[in-house]
């Protein structure tokens, strides 16, 4: 990478990480501290405060993005991180869940990740592209570690108050990167236009990159309605998980390195179905593992959660470095707001799918169906023909 490319893959990636660590450390105590709130008796609302971020940023990714192509992305960004602060404060100051809801709502509306990601693209090339995106998925990824051990922490000092009042700190550190680290966007980007929407969903490799994420998130999430309750069936509690989640986590990173050669080789298409692959398998071997109805190992679940880690940080890097290689450039923003509002609703669905398998079918009826899902995304994915370099077979 250049200097210039290094500079704005690391402001970018950081910008994504002190957004993502506000809205992670929430998440593991948020169900628990909403029921101090008048209203929290009620666990339909207390689960709708929680989860109608995701819906709110599904709404607004793409127009958004779309937004970013036509009046540049540095602006549509601080836009977005000042609304999703103006949530964290709503929530910060809310005294019921209603109030907690509307917060959360507004946190959502801040959707800028497709801005974030379609300026990262604007100012890497081709060949670099893939490492810059790797480095907001670790990021991301991190994020997640760290929010897991603080989370519990801040919340018994601070309480869910203080925890946003801290995500609104946050918002205003990602929108301080955008106007005075992160390099000036290539002026070529602020206010093109060309191109029609259309011309994204009517793409076949890109429609294959989209269901591809959503398929991934779906899986994601869905593991994670029944791995927490297989490890402390393991005898590993609930605050000791993240003794599991960070070793795995960090291992699978160090392994990137190997799909990255592939890469460089010239067999990009090699890696991503490779790391599909990874995501059939482990969600095969947890299917079995809970068909088998025999006591699970912590040290069986952190092998399957390492190399499921390794494929989703793999596909987390590669399927956005695609989809910014194959939109044309008047389109960028667009096409990566359709794919976040993709992944969006795959993590709608995921937790939605799960939470409902979980209760009819057990465990093995949930893994069984995100193996078939994850079979069906390797189908549908296999004919994907990657351009750029890297696109070989």
């Amino acid at each position: 990478m250049t200097p210039l490319e290094r500079r704005s893959s690391v402001s970018l990636a950081l910008i994504f990480a002190l957004r993502m660590l506000g809205l992670f450390m929430v998440l593991p105590v948020f169900a628990l501290e909403a029921r101090r709130y008048p209203g929290g008796d009620d666990p339909a609302l207390v689960g709708l405060a929680m989860g109608i971020y995701g819906l709110t940023q599904a709404v607004l990714q793409l127009p958004l993005g779309m937004a970013s192509d036509r009046f540049g992305r540095k602006r549509v960004i601080v836009i977005g991180l000042l609304v999703f602060a103006a949530g964290s404060l709503a929530a910060a100051l809310a005294d019921s869940v209603m109030g907690l809801l509307v917060g959360r709502a507004l946190q959502g509306a801040g959707a800028v990740s497709a801005a974030v990601t379609a300026l990262l693209a604007d100012q890497t090339r081709d060949g670099v592209r893939t490492k810059a995106m790797a480095l907001v998925g670790m990021s991301i990824g991190l994020m997640f570690a760290v929010a897991l051990v603080l989370a519990p922490l801040l919340t018994a000092a601070v309480g869910l108050s203080g925890l946003f009042g801290l995500t609104f700190a946050l918002a205003l550190g990602g929108i301080a990167l955008v106007l005075w680290v992160v390099p000036p966007e290539p002026e070529r980007h602020a206010g093109e236009s060309g191109g029609r929407l259309a011309d994204v969903w009517r793409h076949a490799d890109l429609l294959r990159l989209n269901l591809g994420v959503f398929a991934l998130h779906t899986v994601q999430m869905a593991m994670w309605v029944a791995v927490p309750a297989m490890l402390v069936q393991a005898g590993l509690a609930k605050g000791l998980h993240w003794q599991v989640y960070l070793p795995a986590l960090v291992l699978s990173v160090l392994a990137m390195g190997g799909l990255f050669a592939m890469e460089r080789r010239g067999r990009l298409r090699g890696a991503l179905l490779l790391s599909i692959a990874l995501i059939v398998a482990v969600q095969a071997a947890l299917a079995l593992l809970a068909a088998s109805e025999a006591q699970p190992s912590v040290l069986w679940l952190g092998a399957l959660l390492f190399v499921f880690f390794c494929g989703f940080n793999m596909l987390e890097a590669t399927q956005p470095s695609l989809v910014s290689r194959m939109a044309p450039a008047a389109l960028r923003g667009a096409a990566l707001g359709a794919y976040n509002t993709l992944q969006s609703l795959g993590l709608f669905a995921g937790g939605a799918l799960g939470g409902a398998l979980a209760q009819w079918a057990g465990t093995g009826g949930l893994f069984a169906a995100t193996t078939l899902l994850a079979v069906l995304w390797l189908w549908i994915t296999w004919p994907l023909r990657p351009v750029g370099r890297g696109g070989g077979h």
